[in-house]
């Protein structure tokens, strides 16, 4: 019996696990691909009978709709500029808190970190009477140095990057976090033996730092890329996918279908879609690391 116990014991240790991850992943997708499949709508969810069974119609469909494909684009121009912004200004704040010696810099740590936290709804309020064009703090400093208003919201590609820099600010605390705990990993022994052979600081960061970060960084940028590429909560907060769906992402365009509009085949092939350019970059990613590696 004993015997018997001590093999099952690791499948019974993570079949909880399996279970949930079956139930609230595997079974959802596994439906979700079905209905992407039928012209289920409000009615078809009422009465089962209502559902029709129309192949890959959805999927032609979304493909040929130019509302997707400007989601599309607002999506890759989310993941174009946002991606690497919040690598570069993690990993700075990051090592720039790691190389501080003061008490200060623990602080600096919670109040970065503070951002990602902080609910989204609460930071759309706050950001929207900064982006407020006549009564907001951002044209208020721009008219105090002479400088003109900015449609910040209202003009869709600086609406873009509006969104953008609100999702910047929201992002670096994580990514600082997970930083931080790999320059923590880092053996002082390397620093020493640089310092002795005469290394200033900026190449110590350089040439030990940022080569032995290599797999948080892969990490870092395979995880924002994959949130970046379902980006959906700041324009849904902040501007609906406004104006002219200037901002209206991949992962918006979806919810407005299903949710909005009722039509639960069309988000469920829009959906598909999205999923299988997010498998398919982050196929790419892990490739190009195997081959950094394999040349390492």
């Amino acid at each position: 019996m004993k015997s018997f116990l001590n093999k099952r014991a690791p499948y019974i240790f993570i079949a909880p696990t399996l279970l949930l991850l079956i139930l609230f992943s595997i079974v959802p997708i596994a439906v979700a691909l079905v209905i992407s499949f039928t012209d289920m709508d409000l009615g078809g969810l009422a009465n089962m009978d209502r559902v029709g069974f129309i192949g890959f119609d959805n999927y032609a469909e979304v493909i040929q709709d130019p509302v997707f494909h400007k989601a599309i684009y607002n999506t890759l121009f989310y993941v174009v500029i946002g991606v690497p912004l919040v690598i570069l200004f993690s990993l700075g704040i990051a090592l720039l808190i790691n190389l501080g010696t003061s008490r200060i810099f623990k602080v600096f740590r919670v109040v970065y970190y503070l951002p990602s936290v902080t609910n989204i709804v609460a930071v759309a309020v706050v950001w929207s009477y900064l982006y407020n064009p006549a009564l907001g703090l951002f044209n208020y400093m721009l008219n105090s140095v002479g400088l003109p208003d900015v449609p910040w919201l209202t003009e869709p590609t600086v609406a873009k990057l509006s969104l953008i820099l609100l999702a910047l600010w929201k992002a670096i605390g994580l990514n600082m976090i997970i930083f931080i705990a790999a320059l923590q990993g880092i053996p002082r022994s390397y620093y020493e033996a640089a310092q002795l052979d005469g290394a200033n600081t900026w190449q110590q960061v350089t040439l030990i730092t940022v080569p032995m970060l290599r797999f948080a960084i892969f990490f870092v940028s395979i995880t924002t890329m994959i949130g970046w590429l379902q980006f959906f909560e700041e324009p849904f907060v902040m501007t609906d996918g406004g104006p002219l769906d200037g901002t209206l992402s991949v992962s918006l365009f979806i919810y407005q279908n299903g949710f909005q509009f009722n039509n639960f085949g069309y988000a469920a092939a829009g959906s598909f879609v999205l999923f299988i350019c997010i498998i398919a970059v982050t196929l790419v990613q892990l490739r190009l690391q195997k081959n950094e590696t394999d040349m390492t």
